[in-house]
């Protein structure tokens, strides 16, 4: 039986840019259904591998493919909107119609995946919004982990801080992967490692109130290596190697001999945005642009879209490292 992929995206251009990389072979192939969230039924989800709530331009079906999830293997993601708690927002929070959280935790409920990836804003307003996906994802049976890291970590040019999250049944998952050590996963930092399946609240008040899950980027456990600090995606793009544990060191297979191990951390000049092009925006700053992309110019409609949708999805780089740090954590899955 042929793996079959679900996404839900209520914005049209999007939408049409899904159907376009799954004619490309870039994402997992499937269905792209238009309507709201809110008008989705759980029978609607039946026969498919792979579901995607707010699939965008389908960033998290590539990053699983890319961080080597088979098509095979269920998943289901969901990046809620992030407006209501971000800092660029109207700042409504629970009380903004955008709020869609409600919807997908019934649906979840309603079909119980295996494992359900998400990201959501990493401002200090997005906390209560993580405490509420805990606590329900919880109470269905669902071992949880969320990290916080900034696109740098992965070598992007700028911050972009998110906090990536799991929910996943198998709530063996945190004691089987504080038996790898150095041999595969990260050894907890302390009682309060941010990243660990069934961190629970029992865990959460050791470690303070839920918002230290974010805590110090460079302390955070999650798809990091013995300083934390994530590692880098090689020359070839989509097969960057990462390593775990104290004992571990980075992959870097070009780097000449006598060079210490941290120069092959990602950066603006050495991970994939390595050969960006810099151009001079009008408020004085450098931003990087895909190398050949020409600035836009009236009547590019198109370019528009693209560049909105762009904007709108999560780091893929980003999401590749954190699902890759599950992977490897759960191994016994």
């Amino acid at each position: 039986m042929r793996a079959w992929a679900y996404y839900n995206e209520i914005d049209p251009f999007a939408a049409e840019q899904l159907r376009v990389h799954m004619a490309a072979g870039r994402i997992m192939p499937g269905v792209v259904d238009e309507r709201s969230i809110e008008d989705v039924r759980p029978d609607d989800l039946r026969g498919f591998t792979q579901v995607n709530f707010f699939a965008g331009i389908g960033v998290w079906s590539y990053a699983l493919r890319r961080a080597g999830w088979p098509d095979e293997r269920p998943a289901w993601t969901g990046s809620c909107p992030c407006q209501p708690f971000s800092a660029a927002g109207k700042g409504k929070g629970f009380d903004d119609e955008r709020h869609l959280w409600p919807s997908m935790h019934w649906l979840v409920g309603q079909r119980r995946p295996v494992v359900v990836f998400g990201e959501q804003s990493a401002s200090s307003d997005a906390n209560d919004w993580i405490d509420l996906v805990q606590a329900d994802v919880e109470a269905l049976g669902y071992a949880f982990g969320a990290c916080a890291f900034p696109a740098a970590s992965v070598g992007a040019p700028n911050i972009r801080d998110r906090a990536y999250w799991v929910a996943h049944t198998n709530s063996e998952c945190l004691e089987t992967s504080e038996q790898f050590g150095t041999s595969g996963w990260v050894k907890p930092a302390d009682s309060g490692a941010a990243f660990g399946l069934d961190y629970s609240e029992r865990k959460r008040q050791q470690a303070g109130r839920a918002g230290d899950y974010r805590g110090n980027v460079r302390q955070q456990p999650c798809a990091a290596g013995q300083d934390g600090w994530l590692a880098h995606a090689n020359g070839e793009r989509s097969q960057g190697g990462i390593f775990w544990g104290a004992d571990s060191q980075w992959e870097n297979l070009d780097r000449p001999s006598g060079r210490s191990s941290t120069d092959s951390r990602p950066g603006p000049v050495n991970g994939f945005w390595r050969d960006a092009d810099w151009l001079l925006c009008r408020d004085g700053k450098w931003r990087p642009v895909k190398p050949g992309l020409k600035p836009l110019v009236n009547g590019a409609a198109s370019r528009v879209g693209r560049i909105r949708t762009y904007g709108n999805a999560l780091n893929a780089e980003a999401a590749t490292a954190f699902v890759r740090a599950y992977m490897m954590g759960c191994q016994n899955v």
